[in-house]
């Protein structure tokens, strides 16, 4: 657009300069209306549709977003008001962007004055010299449509700052030609950072309208918004935007080197294996193409004359950490869980496309991660439902089984609307093939019946509390089934059977307890008194992930579930229950931390805690034989820290380097590289 061919930016300028007609300097008039439908994991579930006027001297916009996600409605209204050219005037939003997250802002600019409200705190600041746009973040689309014909109007400066805060970057990526009905349609795409956390990809026609927006929710789920008349378009769209990031996951590589070298030896750390063995103080352990050759103290250990040596003394040396409940779903992530020191991630769900390419791409070399190991989503049709892998019969389950399996995923992920036969028709079907099964319990069903059926895995600690205490009547209501978790006793007969039944069948458990904890955040009790990571994200996550709400009879009630669950979580552990640790996202990079932190206080030892996040999950993918503890043969995944871990369990989030399959990269340029402070 800023070169040869700009056919849009005309149209753009030409209309944004026209002087007004008398006829448009009526007290109001229509000059355009949309409507775009939203898709969470290409799934309908709502609509957002809005309505420009001219009112006198100026555009107003009427945005009304509104859509049902597994049973929570979010709505959110946006108006915008701004002069011929869309420099804004004022502009306001409240309402939701996701489930868990609320939004009440607004911008007024008079005559040079510029005045923020933020719910109740209100604040004057200085407008930025030049162009500049009003937008929140995450949604609505259609003002990413006008910030767009905004900045193309406006010089389309490098980067676009924003009020109440932040700047972004818009960067034309080409043309596509995208199949609608019976013909081939021509669009402009192109890329938006900084405005949330991560790329977007848009579409624009040849008239200046948004068609498509690819991006994510402020939970961090895949979330698309496709305008009436595209929809048969969505995968096509879905698997341009996907290419886009392969070639974004292509370029931060290239951006992080690390070090590559065929033979690195990490000498005068302090080893702690993972095994349970007592550390190793002035070890050397060497990799060589990816894999460890040799290790054990200095002194014994011959360190090849062509090793890249790294001097660790002082510090302390471990397994690479595995998060078991991710959800890779923005290129963003892979630097992330490298500079927290995560090299092996179960992704729980996710676009099956997307992932398997991501997975491809990192595993080829083509883009910078983790390892990826996969959980292939399916879901029953039902108000709680959620993407398009559906197994309504035993058919349409063993077909999606065989599919993911042709695609190497090593699991099925259960969701929460499977009836019971088709989840044991899954399960069957994965066991036959040498998959395993976790996910969710099903709504109707109890982890019991889940794992009588073969469900080898339960995601979520709150599903494992829900058969820890006396079954409820039917039609209780979600009210009802919290009061019976926080008054739960861990010692009762009921909690008892419970956990004997989760050992006797070999249930392996990933609690996510670090977010049901991000759950409990209030004014009184804001998320940086109990997660130091929140303070280094990105701007763009500050809002979602920091602006909580005052202390409420529903806060205290979460926050005793909260802390019956971690009693739980301690019950499991010292009956013998396998746990794993996972974060399902939350505080990106940090969670993991924070949820092998919250098991030393449920009662593990810092190293059972560290184990939970290497060797445990190791062994429940049937991969202990080639990762989770320093040994030799193994995998060269490891992680570099700068204190000592047995000490004090917080000092796993001190890590300095992280060891991929034998690559070296210092963490610090890894947070960097995707916004974060070190």
């Amino acid at each position: 657009m800023r070169q040869a061919k700009p056919s849009i930016l005309i149209i753009i300028v030409l209309l944004a300069t026209l002087p007004i007609s008398p006829a448009a300097q009526e007290p109001s008039s229509v000059v355009e209306q949309g409507k775009f439908t939203l898709h969470k994991f290409e799934q309908p579930i709502g609509e957002e549709t809005y309505e420009i006027r001219r009112e006198g001297d100026s555009l107003a916009a009427k945005i009304d977003f509104k859509f049902t996600d597994r049973g929570s409605e979010v709505p959110l209204t946006t108006t915008f008001r701004g002069a011929p050219d869309l420099t804004p005037q004022r502009f306001e939003i409240k309402g939701r962007t996701a489930r868990t997250v609320s939004i009440d802002e607004s911008v007024s600019i008079d005559q040079g004055q510029t005045h923020l409200r933020t719910r109740d705190k209100n604040s004057d600041v200085v407008a930025p010299a030049g162009a500049f746009f009003t937008i929140a973040s995450y949604a609505p689309a259609t003002m990413q449509m006008l910030m767009v014909r905004y900045w193309a109007a406006h010089g389309s400066p490098a980067q676009l700052p924003t009020l109440p805060n932040g700047s972004v970057k818009i960067e034309p990526r080409g043309h596509d030609a995208v199949h609608v009905g019976s013909k081939d349609e021509q669009l402009d795409r192109f890329t938006v950072e900084g405005l949330i956390w991560g790329r977007e990809t848009l579409w624009f026609d040849a008239q200046r309208n948004l068609v498509a927006a690819i991006t994510t929710d402020a939970e961090f789920d895949h979330f698309e918004a496709i305008r009436e008349g595209y929809e048969s378009a969505l995968s096509d769209f879905v698997g341009k935007a996907g290419a886009d990031e392969m070639s974004a996951l292509a370029e931060l590589s290239k951006a992080i080197p690390g070090s590559h070298a065929p033979t690195l030896a990490i000498v005068g750390a302090t080893l702690i294996d993972g095994t349970g063995a007592a550390p190793v103080p002035d070890s050397a352990v060497v990799v060589r193409n990816g894999s460890i050759v040799a290790i054990g103290p200095r002194a014994q250990v011959k360190v090849p004359r062509d090793a890249q040596v790294i001097d660790a003394k002082g510090k302390f040396l471990l397994p690479g950490l595995w998060d078991m409940h991710a959800h890779f779903e923005q290129v963003e992530w892979g630097p992330i869980y490298l500079a927290a020191g995560v090299t092996t991630v179960r992704d729980c769900g996710n676009e099956f496309e997307f992932i398997a390419a991501v997975r491809d791409a990192i595993a080829q070399g083509r883009g910078l991660g983790p390892r990826l190991l996969l959980a292939g989503i399916v879901d029953g049709t039902g108000p709680l439902a959620l993407g398009v892998e559906r197994v309504d019969t035993p058919e349409q389950a063993r077909s999606w089984v065989d599919r993911y399996y042709a695609a190497h995923f090593q699991q099925m992920k259960i969701y929460s609307s499977v009836k019971l036969e088709d989840l044991k028709a899954v399960a069957d079907e994965a066991h036959h093939l040498g998959m395993t099964v976790t996910g969710h319990v099903p709504e109707g069903l109890n982890a019991y019946q889940t794992i009588e059926a073969g469900q080898d895995q339960i995601n979520h600690i709150q599903y494992v509390a829900d058969i820890m205490h006396a079954p409820l009547p039917p039609g209780s209501s979600r009210t009802d089934r919290r009061k019976a978790i926080a008054d739960l006793d861990v010692d009762s007969a009921e909690a008892k059977k419970a956990v004997t039944f989760l050992k006797e069948h070999h249930t392996v458990i990933d609690p996510t307890i670090a977010l049901s904890e991000l759950f409990t955040a209030t004014t009184a009790k804001p998320p940086a008194s109990f997660e130091p990571g929140v303070e280094k994200i990105a701007p763009e996550l500050a809002q979602p992930l920091t602006d909580v709400e005052p202390p409420s009879e529903r806060s205290a009630m979460l926050d005793k579930i909260f802390h019956k669950d971690l009693a739980i979580v301690g019950a499991l552990h010292r009956a013998g229950v396998p746990i794993v640790a996972g974060t399902d996202q939350s505080v990106p990079g940090y969670s993991l931390h924070r949820e092998i932190e919250l098991y030393v206080e449920a009662g593990f030892t810092p190293m059972e805690a560290i184990q939970a996040a290497t060797l445990v999950p190791a062994r429940v993918m049937g991969l202990e034989k080639e990762v989770g503890t320093v040994e030799k043969g193994k995998r060269g995944d490891l992680i570099l820290l700068t204190a000592d871990p047995l000490a004090d369990i917080q000092n796993t989030r001190k890590v300095e380097y992280v060891i991929s399959n034998g690559a070296m990269y210092h963490t610090a340029e890894l947070w960097q590289s995707v916004g974060f402070k070190p």
